[in-house]
């Protein structure tokens, strides 16, 4: 179902995957569906801690694609307004961000348990800056 190349829509799931990171999406996973799906080529998934969360990160996925060239934007944009669970459909991957009971209750991952799935390793945390030991005047 690839609409652009292979390469183009999995720079884009990275990008799509940043800005949920970046708003601290629980548990991302993304599912490789073209073998099993005739309707895109991956899903990512994820889920916030509140309704309010799950909406930011939806909101920071949108800015992030939207901003690149060419710009990305959801051919169909669905469950926004409460928070449950938020698909965003870019065609050639599908965005699915859930409330926590909204992921357990439809476990996408156990209906596509059989797409091979990349779970991101976890992240380092940033290194802390030391405060400067510079003498004061």
């Amino acid at each position: 179902m690839a609409t652009q190349s292979d390469a183009a829509t999995r720079r884009a799931l990275r990008a799509a995957l940043a800005a949920a990171e970046s708003k601290k999406a629980l548990d991302p996973v993304i599912l490789d569906v073209r073998e099993l799906a005739n309707f895109t080529d991956y899903f990512l998934l994820c889920h916030g801690a509140n309704p309010r969360q799950v909406q930011a990160i939806a909101d920071e996925v949108e800015r992030a694609l939207g901003r690149r060239r060419p710009p990305r934007l959801p051919a169909h944009r669905e469950g926004y307004a409460n928070a449950e669970w938020i698909v965003l459909d870019y065609l050639d991957f599908v965005v699915h961000i859930f409330s926590a009971p909204g992921r357990s209750f439809y476990a996408l991952e156990r209906l596509w348990q059989k797409a091979p799935r990349w779970q991101p390793a976890a992240r380092p945390a940033p290194a802390r800056r030391r405060p400067s030991r510079r003498s004061r005047p």
